[in-house]
């Protein structure tokens, strides 16, 4: 495993800035609440909207995250092309009066961007994520699966939402499971 960052995570923190611009599109609902000690652990990237700070991972994206005092620690992962597994952490911090639901994530500090948690299973197995400019979006879920239905589903909730369903691109898992911590 290379200690590296994730050089195409890089710009992560630029292109949720930019996101940030004023969108004529009504402003984007997230959940009511989110529980951040249950949410916490490890997810595993089902489909996600083409981003350029992923395009060099070809497999096994995915995140954990652990709690940290109030902010949440995230050490995000991928596989590229050639088998090696690049990783970057960074810190997420709630949005105040969000109840959880809104969170910041920098990876580069001082920059943040929006994450944003827009459906979510009530066992908190998936979740919809994403962001205001809906540029930005990714399926999660705590396995490496998700049944056809449920991800129909959730990608129909995101073209609800104004994201383009069409652009979702879904993310193989292919290599086991990384030693990050269990999901609860």
């Amino acid at each position: 495993m290379t200690m590296r960052p994730l050089s195409c995570l890089a710009c992560l923190a630029i292109a949720l800035l930019m996101s940030a611009c004023t969108s004529s599109r009504p402003p984007l609902p997230t959940v009511p609440s989110v529980d951040l000690n249950r949410y916490v652990g490890t997810w595993y990237e089902i489909a996600h909207l083409p981003n350029f700070f992923q395009s060099k991972c070809a497999s096994d994206t995915q995140a954990t995250y652990r709690a940290d005092g109030k902010d949440v620690e995230v050490l995000n992962q991928c596989r590229k092309e050639d088998g090696t597994v690049e990783q970057i952490r960074g810190i997420a911090k709630v949005v105040a009066g969000s109840h959880g639901a809104k969170l910041r994530v920098s990876f580069f500090r001082p920059i943040y961007g929006d994450y944003w948690i827009l459906d979510l299973d009530p066992d908190y197995r998936w979740v919809l994520v994403g962001e205001p400019s809906r540029k930005y979006a990714w399926i999660l879920a705590r396995s490496p699966d998700l049944d056809a239905a449920t991800q129909d589903a959730l990608l129909a909730r995101a073209a609800a939402l104004g994201f383009d369903r069409q652009a979702f691109v879904g993310t193989p898992h292919a290599g086991p499971p990384s030693s990050g911590p269990a999901s609860p």
